[in-house]
């Protein structure tokens, strides 16, 4: 087998063609060789897939497959399940296609004219009941110049739909060496980007948050009048949370990293001072000694998290701090500044344009608000190279409830003026948009590569700093997503929001990379 450096087969890349070159090697009508045309999403191939492709084949010499592209599939949340590239590459892998193409508008009308197939191929349930307004448009245009179609067998009709929604086949690697093909990107590229993560000098600034986990055992109610749940203490392990450990996320990575942050003056002050600095982080603490240090304790029962208390306050904090942070970030000698807002005192309305315009205008400039219950809007920072808001913050920021992530990513980043837009979509991976060349493709999905989720809960954390650093030091967009999707996995398979480490993503490469090499 000839193979390509993915280990794609080339004779099936071959088949894959612009509209161009399809009608240079077809030809103008009339032709020896009849030219048939079908036309679809083909999101999972099915057997009713294969029905009405073999059919077509049967009636013809050519059979041309073109393929809706990501652009406009509007129907579903998540859909295309698949990528264009990796669909138009199931199409070519069959024998019985002989020419692929990706239809960048949303219908196929401008494809009837431009290529005049001799036969156009549609599935007999779109014509049951009478011709679809949409099917007779293309009627009409194979009027005009004299095609036919062709109704194949509608006996057993199969919904791509719902087999994903039924039982939605694990596809990321495959997905992934799509989107890497596509960018002509290797696994080696991963991985030396992995390598260079330590070039670059990263200022964060935002709320700490120490997260303390009580672990139980339930004993029972305490008493038969009132539903008291009584518990056991057997341990507490406190971890440094919120922008504390985005801090520690990106020294891990190999940057060296600058952090401003309030903290109160208590005990907790001590345990954040200890672990960042214990992890060298170089932090410029400012004590607030009217406000405490943000905790936030999650009492753990038999793997369920039963309660949550908070111990914070949320008031803005003193003009003297707002002051000393501006100072702070007009004089670092940084390359790249992150604002995690978690709206616990430091981002307020009043704050926020303030310590954005103190960055130096030469810098990258990355943010990250995670309001969940409390007040905040990614749109409060406009024009930053990169912001990783999750879908549900991306609702919350537009006050949209009802579209479907792709065109709600798309507007979230119309809106922000960002460079680069990584929206969270949880289990179902990152959807990217980026502007970096009108060449490439200006959106791409990844999907999740976390292999057993224990505790969700850093992951964002560990996408902000591998996206962040990665965007830096190689200017990629679809190297930062992957690398800041591939810690991402790597941390929720751990409990607590531990730092990730290159060679815990490096793993994951790994491990992506025998997958598809079938060792």
């Amino acid at each position: 087998m000839i193979s390509d450096n993915d280990g794609t087969d080339v004779r099936y890349k071959r088949k894959i063609v612009t509209r161009d070159a399809l009608r240079e090697t077809i030809g103008p009508r009339p032709r020896d060789r009849k030219v048939i045309l079908c036309h679809g999403t083909f999101d999972l191939v099915h057997p009713g897939h294969l029905r009405h492709l073999m059919y077509a084949r049967s009636q013809a010499d050519i059979l041309v497959v073109s393929v809706t592209s990501d652009a406009h599939i509007p129907k579903a949340n998540y859909r295309p399940y698949v990528p264009q590239d990796l669909r138009a590459l199931n199409l070519a892998a069959l024998e019985v296609v002989d020419f692929v193409l990706i239809d960048d508008e949303p219908v196929p009308l401008e494809n009837l004219r431009f290529l005049q197939p001799d036969f156009y191929a549609k599935g007999y349930e779109y014509a049951a009941g009478g011709i679809n307004p949409k099917t007779q448009e293309e009627i009409d245009i194979l009027d005009e110049y004299g095609g036919e179609i062709i109704l194949t067998p509608g006996d057993v009709v199969y919904s791509s739909s719902r087999f994903i929604e039924t039982t939605p086949p694990n596809l990321a690697p495959e997905k992934l060496l799509a989107l890497m093909s596509s960018e002509e990107l290797s696994f080696d590229d991963l991985k030396s980007a992995l390598d260079g993560l330590g070039n670059t000098h990263v200022h964060v600034v935002g709320d700490t948050i120490i997260d303390s986990y009580a672990y139980c055992t339930p004993i029972g109610s305490s008493t038969s009048k009132t539903p008291t749940i009584s518990l056991k203490l057997e341990e507490q392990i406190d971890f440094v949370g919120g922008a504390g450990v985005v801090a520690r996320h990106v020294r891990a990575t190999g940057a060296k990293v600058s952090f401003t942050t309030v903290l109160g003056d208590d005990a907790h002050r001590d345990f954040a001072l200890r672990e960042l600095e214990g992890s060298d982080v170089h932090v410029s603490a400012i004590i607030e000694g009217n406000r405490p240090t943000t905790n936030k304790l999650v009492y753990v029962a038999d793997g369920y998290r039963l309660l949550k208390v908070d111990v914070v306050d949320n008031r803005p904090i003193d003009a003297s701090s707002l002051t000393r942070i501006v100072s702070e970030l007009q004089s670092s000698a940084a390359d790249v500044f992150v604002v995690s807002d978690f709206r616990h005192g430091i981002f307020t309305k009043q704050t926020i344009p303030l310590i954005s315009n103190a960055i130096p205008a030469d810098r990258v400039r990355v943010a990250d608000s995670q309001v969940a219950s409390r007040w905040g809007n990614i749109l409060d920072f406009p024009g930053f190279d990169l912001i990783t808001p999750n879908e549900k913050e991306a609702r919350f920021a537009l006050g949209d409830q009802d579209s479907v992530v792709r065109p709600l990513a798309s507007e979230l980043y119309r809106r922000s003026g960002c460079k680069v837009l990584i929206m969270k979509m949880g289990d179902r991976g990152v959807m990217v948009h980026r502007g970096d060349s009108a060449n490439l493709r200006d959106f791409f999905q990844i999907d999740s590569f976390a292999d057993g989720v224990v505790d969700p809960v850093g992951a964002g954390d560990a996408l902000l700093a591998y996206a962040t650093v990665a965007l830096k030091t190689t200017g990629s967009a679809v190297v930062a997503s992957i690398l800041g999707s591939l810690a991402a996995g790597t941390a929720c398979e751990r409990d607590g929001n531990r730092p990730v480490t290159p060679d815990q993503v490096r793993e994951k490469i790994d491990s992506i990379e025998r997958h598809l090499s079938y060792q």
